[in-house]
């Protein structure tokens, strides 16, 4: 037999309303919300969020907006996004947008009819028209017309950071490759930063900034970029992707990483957890920027205040693509 909210208060010593204050995150003590926890544990209670749904007007899902799964980056954000959410009692919707305009707006709506409670977004669609500051969203590095909540990781820091470590190193001529939207974006910093720190440094630097998406005529491009900068010994990408591949071309034109060249991406990927870097990289606190996309995003929901823009530390991780700082 299914167990009560009213048998759960019973074996916690409180009363049916504290049950339903913790059960929608409300204020009670730490202590009382333990007792709760135990006997929702011990009677196996399965809450009714369906009901739940219609008392309060929520659906307890939040929509998560993402260009593709296949980034390694998107694909680990999505998995702390859900871990976070589950912890709150709601559930994810996820979205492979494929940066399609039409999909991006479907999802907007749902939240105005109710459909889903939030969303939190990586998007680079032009969908700035959709977007009002009333709205329960969160934003991952972009930011829009109307003054909309936004977590970022620290992409300034990180662009000064790669040439810091680089240079540590003993590269002399750096270059930054990377790909950019037209949208605005945090992710644009890397390579503004790159040069400003380049220029402090008084280091020669060369930058190869093209739009995306990165096409055939790309990887072109970008091997022409090398064949014609065989100066160049420190390589800067906007992510640990293009890093890969650039160290692919490096090989193939018979440059070896990373006693001639050296490379560092951006974003701290890895194969699995607790494996090493794909490449030596600046890393971004992943579980970090999804815990806070999903505490800013609840509490939007609840009616509070929050501040419009989170931004979060980077750090270097050394991987097989630089030399060892002795």
């Amino acid at each position: 037999m299914k167990a009560t909210m009213k048998e759960v208060a019973k074996l916690a010593g409180v009363g049916v309303g504290t049950v339903s204050r913790a059960l929608n995150n409300g204020s009670i003590k730490e202590s009382t919300r333990k007792k709760i926890d135990a006997a929702i544990k011990e009677l196996n209670y399965q809450p009714d969020f369906y009901a739940r749904g219609l008392k309060t007007n929520k659906t307890y899902t939040v929509a998560l907006i993402l260009p593709s799964v296949w980034h390694p980056f998107f694909s680990e954000f999505a998995f702390h996004v859900e871990n976070y959410l589950e912890e709150n009692n709601y559930k994810m919707f996820l979205c492979n947008s494929k940066e399609d305009i039409t999909k991006e707006r479907e999802y907007i709506q749902m939240v105005t009819q109710n459909k889903v409670d939030g969303i939190i977004g990586i998007t680079y669609a032009d969908i700035d028209e959709y977007i009002s500051s009333n709205l329960p969203f969160v934003s991952i590095d972009r930011y829009f017309t109307e003054e909309v909540i936004y977590v970022t990781a620290d992409n300034a820091a990180g662009g000064r950071l790669a040439v810091q470590e680089l240079i540590k190193r003993g590269a002399k001529h750096l270059a930054y490759i990377g790909g950019y939207q037209e949208t605005p974006n945090e992710t644009k910093n890397r390579c503004e930063y790159f040069e400003i720190e380049c220029k402090e440094q008084n280091i020669d630097y060369e930058i190869l900034n093209v739009l995306e998406p990165i096409t055939k005529d790309t990887w072109i491009q970008i091997e022409d970029f090398l064949k014609r900068h065989s100066e160049i010994d420190g390589i800067f990408t906007i992510n640990d992707s293009l890093a890969v591949e650039v160290c692919q071309l490096l090989d193939k034109l018979g440059r070896n990483v990373p006693n001639e060249v050296q490379v560092i991406g951006f974003d701290g990927q890895q194969s699995r957890e607790g494996e090493p870097y794909l490449v030596s990289t600046i890393v971004q606190p992943i579980e970090q920027m999804a815990k806070s996309a999903v505490e800013l995003l609840l509490n939007v929901i609840q009616g509070k205040e929050v501040e419009k823009r989170t931004v979060l530390p980077v750090h270097f991780g050394e991987g097989w693509t630089t030399k060892s700082n002795i």
